[in-house]
């Protein structure tokens, strides 16, 4: 009579939580909502709060800037945006940012 014993090797919760992401193809979907609610985080308050609309799609950053003149700094500084996003996160999710 065999038993199927528990494993008893402790992982740390966010190597578990990893796995999980990764067997259930969320990793993606994870990351990109993370970058989404960690934009004031990221970005500074000053840009989220003339952050009127903000998400991704097939790894396209849609931003809709309430002030103009913040929207023009920020086109200038897409690819920068992008990489500071990316580094975020630790792998390239964001390829590119169109303002709405």
């Amino acid at each position: 009579m065999s038993v199927s014993a528990r494993n008893t090797k402790s992982i740390p919760i966010k190597d578990a939580f990893e796995t999980f992401l990764k067997a259930y193809n969320l990793k993606k979907k994870f990351n990109e909502t993370y970058l989404v609610a960690y934009w004031e985080k990221i970005m500074g308050n000053s840009i989220a709060k003339r952050t009127d609309k903000i998400y991704i799609k097939n790894g396209v950053l849609f931003l809709r800037i309430s002030s103009s003149s913040l929207s023009q700094e920020l086109v200038l500084a897409k690819s920068k945006i992008v990489n500071l996003l990316n580094s975020e996160i630790g792998e390239e999710i964001i390829k590119e940012i169109v303002f709405i």
